[in-house]
């Protein structure tokens, strides 16, 4: 017996809805190798996307036009040309149907170079140039998404590149409006309930200093700086990590001349903050805001906090950011990313 046209159109949109699923679930697994992937500069420079707007760089006209258009407000893009992590930005997750579908939905994207000269003009009404603008905004790394809502507010930042589930969720977030009343860490834990992974369930290294985790530099500055690894158990990236750059023998030598601690960020584990506030690290990451894993922070001698890696990173990023730290560079660079325009960086 043959379905009637009634029947057919009432099945219509779940038929669709599970053929979208089918393909996401496709795309999705083709970027499974994102975590391993070469983030040495790139020999071809990275182009925007045609359906980035063609914008004469003053946001204010930009957030209008994306408000008269019905959109929730801006997503401008921090690049830069050889970047392999904006590659995978641009290429991988905006390659995708559900998530480009949805970004040009909600947001009108603009693209900023890092380096470049062109006049920009932001929301106050300052002029800059493309990368006086990008330093003001304390860009560390690339790619870096800043999302504004109809208001002219920032909603969200992302520094670095995130895989495509993160992704989404971070795009849904800014989208429904969520920022308005939790952050993206609040978000995500009600969102997926994480699991509380005991400590043995992470992967260690024999840098990291044993507990009891008291990490106090307010009152006598230390020798070295400190890197914190928040991870939890369970955790593919971490493994990644474990397993890909930190199995590296210079970038073994760079951490075994800092402090190193790892801490379970879902643990109530006691910890003494490099601040010398007593608290957990379940606590502590929560206070922190952080939503990915693994993050490293860097803490300098007297428990300021440097920078942080809460994005994906890979070998010639991360042994970057440990000579920065190392040498010292922080103290006459404010970010990463000036003292890497400074020449004094191997290039990504």
């Amino acid at each position: 017996m043959r379905p009637s046209r009634r029947l057919l159109h009432a099945l219509l949109p779940l038929v669709l809805c599970c053929a979208w699923s089918a393909l996401s679930q496709a795309q999705e697994s083709s970027f499974e190798e994102f975590d391993r992937f070469d983030d040495q500069p790139l020999e071809q420079a990275v182009t925007l996307p045609p359906w980035f707007k063609l914008s004469f760089l003053d946001l204010r006209e930009d957030l209008e036009e994306s408000v008269r258009s019905g959109k929730q407000g801006l997503m401008v893009y921090f690049g830069q040309k050889y970047c392999a992590y904006c590659s995978k930005l641009l290429d991988g997750n905006f390659g995708m149907l559900d998530i480009l579908a949805y970004t040009q939905k909600h947001f009108n994207a603009i693209g900023i170079d890092i380096h470049g000269e062109r006049s920009v003009t932001d929301l106050q009404g300052k002029e800059w140039t493309e990368r006086s603008f990008s330093a003001a905004q304390g860009i560390n790394f690339t790619p870096t998404l800043v999302f504004y809502d109809r208001d002219g507010r920032e909603a969200l930042r992302l520094s670095g590149y995130y895989p495509p589930y993160k992704f989404r969720a971070a795009l849904e977030y800014v989208a429904d409006d969520h920022y308005r009343n939790e952050d993206f860490r609040t978000y995500l834990a009600r969102a997926d309930v994480p699991l509380v992974f005991e400590a043995g369930d992470m992967s260690s290294e024999d840098f990291f200093s044993p507990p009891p985790h008291a990490l106090d530099r307010s009152r006598w500055p230390a020798e070295r700086p400190l890197a914190v690894f928040f991870e939890q158990g369970d955790c593919h990236a971490c493994d990644i990590l474990h397993t890909g750059p930190l199995q590296q023998a210079d970038i073994r030598a760079r951490f075994m001349r800092m402090e190193t601690t790892q801490l379970n960020m879902w643990d109530n584990t006691p910890v003494i903050t490099p601040a010398g506030r007593q608290t957990t690290a379940r606590q502590w990451a929560d206070r922190l805001g952080l939503f990915y894993t693994p993050t490293l922070i860097f803490f300098d001698e007297r428990g300021k906090e440097i920078l942080r890696v809460d994005s994906v990173v890979q070998f010639y990023r991360l042994r970057n950011v440990l000579d920065y730290v190392l040498s010292g560079a922080y103290r006459r660079y404010p970010t990463f990313q000036q003292w890497r325009d400074a020449g004094e960086a191997r290039q990504e």
